[in-house]
């Protein structure tokens, strides 16, 4: 497994996301009210950043042109499509980890 620490969960307060690149794989991390989640960072319709997206509950909404994401799964929302691939998140004490293994 590769896992790689990304944050203190304290960098990202509940309702927020952010970007970090992990090796060569950019992820978008969100933190909602049911706990923490990680997904591809690249929107599957023209590469733009999910993690600066407007997040709502569980769906994510590309700040490029509306594309919407489950951030629990990668389906788009509209197809019901796996189009972004998700990761694994622990937390460890304070500390926030994602594995970007394939699945």
């Amino acid at each position: 497994m590769s896992w790689h620490y990304l944050c203190e969960l304290s960098d990202i307060p509940q309702n927020s996301s952010r970007e970090f690149v992990v090796e060569s794989q950019i992820v978008a991390l969100f933190h909602s009210s049911q706990g923490l989640h990680a997904i591809d960072g690249m929107c599957a319709h023209q590469g733009g950043p999910i993690a600066q997206g407007q997040l709502d509950g569980q769906c994510v909404t590309c700040p490029w042109h509306g594309w919407q994401y489950d951030i629990t799964n990668g389906k788009n929302l509209l197809t019901g499509k796996q189009m972004l691939e998700c990761f694994e998140v622990e937390r460890r004490g304070d500390a926030v980890w994602v594995n970007i293994d394939k699945q």
